[in-house]
């Protein structure tokens, strides 16, 4: 049996929701999969909005562009509202509760909501809400090996900040926790 997983990250730019986009598909990578990454963002970066579209599949992928995810993470209010309704029953949808305060109305998805941001500041963190919800992301669904999600993160945080690894490494563990 194939297995094909559509994912969508969106919230604001300097989120990290590129950055957790790409740990997500190279990681698919290292597991051999077929991947395709494609981001998308805002004239304006840094605050405006930001999404990324991952699919990870066993089989060749059609399009890069996910407009029905099956998975959508949802890091701030805007985008939320504009993609919740997109999302394939069946689906999961996580949340970053800290900044985030509704509630998914639909009773066809599973919906975690996870206080990202403030875990990140309680944990000394700060920056890596993202990582977090990647960390719940992968508990959720296993979208790749162990080895494949830590090759992911050595490969996708550049050397000049080979200081932030641990950094991720722990987010990640804490987002499992949650």
């Amino acid at each position: 049996m194939s297995t094909t997983r559509n994912i969508l990250l969106a919230g604001f730019g300097g989120q990290g929701i590129l950055f957790a986009g790409k740990v997500i598909a190279y990681a698919g990578l290292m597991d051999s999969k077929e991947i395709s990454w494609l981001p998308s963002y805002g004239p304006e970066m840094r605050g405006g909005t930001a999404n990324c579209s991952v699919c990870i599949s066993d089989e060749a992928i059609g399009s890069p562009l996910v407009t029905n995810p099956d998975i959508f993470v949802a890091m701030n209010l805007p985008s939320f509202d504009k993609f919740i309704n997109d999302v394939q029953p069946g689906g999961i949808v996580l949340i970053d509760s800290s900044l985030i305060d509704k509630k998914v109305e639909r009773t066809d998805v599973t919906a975690f909501y996870v206080p990202a941001t403030k875990l990140a500041d309680e944990n000394n963190l700060n920056g890596l809400a993202n990582m977090i919800l990647l960390g719940k992301l992968y508990q959720e669904t296993k979208f790749c090996s162990p080895e494949a999600l830590e090759q992911s993160i050595l490969k996708c945080v550049p050397p000049r900040k080979a200081n932030l690894i641990d950094a991720n490494k722990k987010a990640i563990a804490l987002g499992q926790a949650q």
